[in-house]
């Protein structure tokens, strides 16, 4: 018996002492153009160019503004009309302008002046439904091209506000959405607060939902209701815990679906998949694809846009 537990148990021990070192080349950091560009209906082409960053690179407000590219020819063009945008920077802007920068970079009118940060903006051709649009970057002796397309908005049938489970005075933003049936179609949620401030003034910024794009996959020509969070609440200090995510009674939104492409969808979709799986190592790692040729990283994006407003109220 003694000799029937020790060959196996000398077995295991050899088998645990083999091993083999394994040696994983990983390429280097390579820098390369980030294209970050759109237009929507019834909005300008706007494009902001910058450089990718070394993982181990500084995080600082002075690294992040100096990726940024100036001096580059950026062309749109809609097949008739071909426009050499404008290059605008956010200390320098025209008068008017303030609302639109604010929303594009995602920051507030105060923080504009006091930061250096330049985008190409087209001053002829402004988003149309069902036209298709040519991007040409060239920067640093290089060309990249990409095509994007504005295709046809797809109304509510309803938004409505209700109170959550027992809360009386706060709740979601629901929706009722009846999907256009056998197309493929990809959507995008985003809500902007027209509640006025203490300085009588509005937010111009538009704020995205924890997970704001979704494509029709699995409901292909139904019709049913959801809801979304407010994504604003988050941010704001004066709001309790317990009541963040939701909408005050009162409260007036400005809701905004927007359709894109289904490239388009899919450089969002595994853009937002990788952030909100950044650190785990368990996570399946998540190559982030691109419409733009010519070896940029980026998307290039038409959004064909509807929007309402919402009166947070029974």
């Amino acid at each position: 018996m003694k000799a029937f537990y020790t060959l196996p148990f000398l077995f295991l021990m050899i088998l645990s002492s083999c091993s083999k070192e394994v040696q994983i080349d990983l390429p280097g950091y390579q820098e390369q153009i980030v294209i970050d560009g759109s237009i929507e209906i019834g909005q300008p082409a706007i494009v902001l160019l910058s450089k990718s960053a070394d993982i181990y690179s500084p995080t600082n407000l002075e690294a992040y503004l100096s990726n940024f590219i100036s001096g580059a020819t950026v062309v749109v063009s809609d097949g008739t009309v071909t426009d050499t945008l404008v290059e605008i920077c956010t200390d320098n802007l025209p008068p008017g302008t303030e609302d639109l920068a604010a929303a594009f970079f995602g920051i507030s009118i105060d923080q504009l002046s006091s930061l250096n940060l330049c985008g190409y903006f087209s001053s002829t051709i402004i988003g149309e439904e069902g036209k298709s649009y040519d991007l040409t970057v060239n920067v640093d002796d290089k060309t990249f091209t990409a095509l994007t397309q504005i295709g046809s908005p797809t109304a509510l049938d309803s938004l409505y506000w209700k109170p959550e489970g027992g809360l009386e005075n706060h709740g979601f933003s629901w929706a009722k959405l009846s999907d256009p049936s056998g197309i493929y179609d990809a959507y995008f949620w985003e809500i902007q607060s027209l509640n006025t401030q203490d300085d009588g003034t509005q937010d111009p910024l538009t704020y995205k939902t924890f997970n704001p794009y979704f494509d029709d996959v699995f409901f292909d020509g139904l019709t049913f209701d959801f809801a979304y969070e407010n994504p604003i609440s988050f941010q704001d200090s004066s709001v309790e815990d317990q009541f963040r995510g939701y909408y005050e009674i009162g409260d007036t939104i400005l809701v905004k679906l927007s359709k894109l492409g289904r490239d388009e969808f899919n450089f969002f979709e595994k853009k937002y998949n990788q952030i909100y799986t950044a650190g785990n190592p368990f996570a399946t790692p998540t190559n982030i694809p691109t419409n733009i040729d010519g070896g940029a990283l980026g998307v290039w994006v038409g959004y064909a846009s509807w929007s309402d407003t919402l009166i947070c109220q029974p």
